[in-house]
């Protein structure tokens, strides 16, 4: 049985004792009084019994009555009987557990839309029982078990960090097929060092959000463990940067095939910081995010790329991410606009990289929106192209002016499967007049292959490595 199954017996056996106990000791004084009290022959009359009737009658009534409101008011989630959210963290205040792990079942969109509800809520209850019995045998009987949100699991416990992880890790190995479904699973663990745990549960969406980040750039391992201490001073380091405007550009060279020149900078960015080392994407993107900070920075970010664009040649262009969020936002556009009216620069040398997992629900709205951007001049890019259906869902209804390979087509050239699909886009692309870009060309026979291809870009360490931004403007101002 799990936890919460017994919290919740444990809570209306409580109830129930709390209602019964006075109606039972009132019956009993009121028994004592018309009864026992009485030194003559008791006669049980017409009216005694009435009374004891009417008084049994009421009792049952309030007894069932908060028994059925006590359901109303359940510990339990309906579906997989763990705690639910909001006794969950009433749960994590008296329980006050060292460590704090979300599990969540990823694919679980996709599944509803291919499964019946009942094969769902089965696979939800059944995932839920074999969470609790796997931390049963490794004598872990006191686990909070709950049910956040639709597909997301929270898990509180003591134990040691890693043994955790350890069982997070075979459980998922284990349980990758329940009952004839393929699950995706995502875990993130955060060590506990405070009590405010609804801060801890947003901490630790920030460790999701980052492993799809770094799966995305595909630089660095994601890592699923984090304190929740060090999360917080990250987070104070990333307010103060975004608020001072300490930003930290570096710019990736991109070698036109034809020219074979250096005519375009792709930008990464990280964030100063005077407390600790300068920030990742990574770590400061999804905290921004959370804190409603993404279109100060974005705007923040493509202001200082409009100011940096008179230091260097005029037939130089960047490339460099914005958040879908802040390019539908109006007052975003607005104050975009009027800078770049302001500064009088010639708008064609900058361009805006998409890359979306999704289509976009309002597509012919969001289109109208990268219209708007392109009537202004600015160039629109989608970034890791054919690696998902969103990206060329996209390509159907809008003509981008540039396409940025997924890694995966450049690392696997040897594959002809892959070269021939990247072959077919590269076609696509050249009779829609789109200009293409292969990134992390690290070797020779790499840029060969791409070249005999016709792509019109290549950026990678076989191309040349980032410079900074120091180095950018010294390089064309001497």
């Amino acid at each position: 049985m799990l936890l919460s199954q017994k919290k919740e017996r444990e809570r209306r056996f409580t109830l129930a004792l709390r209602a019964g106990i006075p109606v039972l000791i009132l019956i009993s004084l009121i028994f004592y009084i018309s009864v026992l009290d009485k030194s003559e022959t008791f006669i049980f009359t017409l009216k005694d019994g009435i009374l004891i009737t009417a008084i049994t009658f009421i009792t049952i009534y309030f007894i069932y009555f908060l028994m059925n409101l006590s359901v109303q008011e359940t510990l339990l989630d309906e579906t997989t009987q763990s705690f639910n959210k909001k006794a969950f963290i009433e749960k994590l205040q008296q329980y006050q557990p060292k460590l704090l792990v979300s599990l969540t079942i990823e694919n679980l969109p996709s599944l509803n839309q291919n499964y019946s509800s009942d094969q769902i809520d089965n696979l939800l209850y059944t995932i839920t029982r074999k969470l609790n019995l796997i931390f049963k045998q490794h004598g872990l009987d006191t686990v909070l078990i709950g049910r956040y949100t639709g597909s997301e699991f929270m898990i509180a416990l003591n134990d040691d960090l890693y043994h955790i992880q350890t069982i997070l890790e075979t459980f998922i190995k284990e349980n990758q097929t329940i009952n004839h479904i393929e699950v995706n699973y995502r875990f993130a663990i955060i060590t506990n060092t405070n009590d405010d745990f609804n801060k801890m549960i947003s901490q630790l969406h920030d460790i999701l959000a980052s492993q799809t980040l770094e799966e995305d750039n595909k630089e660095i391992p994601a890592n699923n463990i984090k304190d929740a201490k060090e999360l917080s001073v990250i987070e104070k380091a990333v307010i103060h940067s975004v608020q001072m405007k300490k930003l930290l550009l570096s710019f990736r060279p991109l070698l036109n095939t034809q020219s074979n020149a250096i005519d375009t900078y792709e930008i990464a960015v990280k964030l100063k910081s005077n407390t600790q080392n300068n920030i990742l994407p990574r770590d400061f993107l999804p905290i921004i995010n959370r804190l409603g900070l993404g279109r100060e920075y974005d705007l923040m970010l493509v202001q200082h790329i409009i100011d940096l664009l008179p230091l260097v040649d005029d037939k130089i262009s960047f490339t460099f991410n914005l958040s879908p969020f802040s390019l539908r936002d109006t007052s975003f556009q607005e104050k975009l606009f009027a800078y770049l009216d302001k500064k009088q620069v010639d708008s064609s040398r900058l361009i805006i990289q998409l890359y979306e997992r999704k289509t976009h629900h309002n597509l012919s709205g969001y289109l109208k929106t990268l219209k708007k951007f392109r009537s202004h001049g600015i160039r629109i890019c989608i970034d890791n192209f054919g690696s998902s259906n969103a990206s060329m869902e996209y390509m159907k209804h809008f003509k981008f002016d540039m396409v940025q390979f997924d890694r995966d087509y450049v690392s696997s050239l040897d594959n002809k499967t892959s070269y021939a699909m990247l072959k077919s886009l590269i076609k696509m692309s050249q009779d829609l007049h789109i200009t293409t870009v292969a990134k992390w060309v690290d070797k020779e026979e790499q840029k060969e292959k791409l070249k005999a291809l016709g792509i019109n870009y290549l950026q990678g360490f076989g191309i040349s490595k980032p410079i900074t931004e120091t180095q950018l403007i010294d390089q064309y101002n001497q």
